[in-house]
């Protein structure tokens, strides 16, 4: 191959890379690289059900609660046995999302959350405020949560 040809070949390759590159660098916000606290004793949990709704979506769920007093959050949101419709856990300034209902699932800071998630991040909060309710609803938007314990 002659030196004019192999330049137009890296030519013609360079927007490419660069594509690919850019695809995969921006592919990886979604994995989540922060470390969250594992339950302890001392975490409270909860289990009951969970009444979500929105204009288009009600579901129906087995939820499982974990938090910490320092302000650690676990929600896990299921269906049955081995079905998780979706999987939380957050910290002050870091949520990760996933499961089938987080459709793609998202991990990041918090302030920086895609709308769809910010009710569901919202939750951290109601629960490190009110620990021991019986029943916890909480109205963001046009999203309703419906915790019976």
């Amino acid at each position: 191959m002659s030196p004019i040809t192999a330049r137009r070949a890296v030519a013609l390759a360079f927007p490419a890379i660069v594509a690919i590159t850019f695809f995969c660098v921006t592919s990886c916000a979604t994995i989540s690289f922060h470390e969250f606290s594992q339950p302890t004793a001392d975490w409270q949990t909860k289990a009951g059900q969970l009444m979500y709704r929105s204009p288009g979506t009600t579901l129906i769920g087995e939820a499982l609660v974990r938090f910490s007093t320092t302000g650690d959050f676990q929600l896990t949101v299921s269906k049955g046995p081995g079905i998780t419709l979706l999987s939380l856990r957050q910290d002050a300034a870091f949520a990760e999302v996933k499961g089938a209902f987080a459709h793609q699932g998202w991990s990041g800071p918090v302030e920086k959350a895609p709308p769809q998630l910010r009710g569901w991040l919202g939750l951290r909060d109601q629960f490190v405020h009110a620990p021991n309710q019986k029943t916890l609803r909480y109205v963001s938007g046009n999203e309703t949560f419906l915790f019976r314990f």
